[in-house]
């Protein structure tokens, strides 16, 4: 089980054995971590930097013991963390593995001067994939 916790004084990412007892916990983040997120098609915990990166660390699992490696940016560019007002996530992990659903950070604070209403977002986001 990937979870965040302030135990240390700053939120972190842990992983522990679900359902208990047996093996350890481990500390994944450093530095600060919100919302771990699995991935479902490799060895891949993800999770948010406080600075605004989405990091991974790729993991084996032997026996009862989880053992991460050195986690590494996913990559360079950083995101828009949502306000914190209970458990909302700032990110999402599509579900090949390779793609992220975000809000990416601008230099230069845009203007909010326009609201737009998207009616069947699946059927689009469907049509929109199937032509790359």
């Amino acid at each position: 089980m990937a979870y965040q916790s302030t135990e240390s004084g700053l939120d972190e990412v842990y992983v522990r054995p679900f359902p208990g007892p047996g093996g350890s916990v481990s500390k994944i983040s450093t530095g600060g971590g919100t919302t771990p997120t699995w991935s479902r098609t490799r060895s891949e915990l993800f999770f948010a930097a406080a600075d605004g990166r989405i990091m991974v660390a790729s993991y084996t699992v032997v026996g009862e013991d989880f053992r991460p490696e050195k986690r590494r940016p996913s990559s360079e560019t950083r995101f828009v963390a949502r306000p914190r007002t209970g458990f909302i996530r700032s990110f999402d992990l599509h579900p090949d593995g390779n793609r992220f659903a975000l809000a990416r950070e601008t230099q230069v604070e845009a203007k909010q001067d326009k609201l737009e209403f998207f009616f069947n977002f699946f059927d689009e986001l469907r049509r929109v994939a199937s032509q790359k």
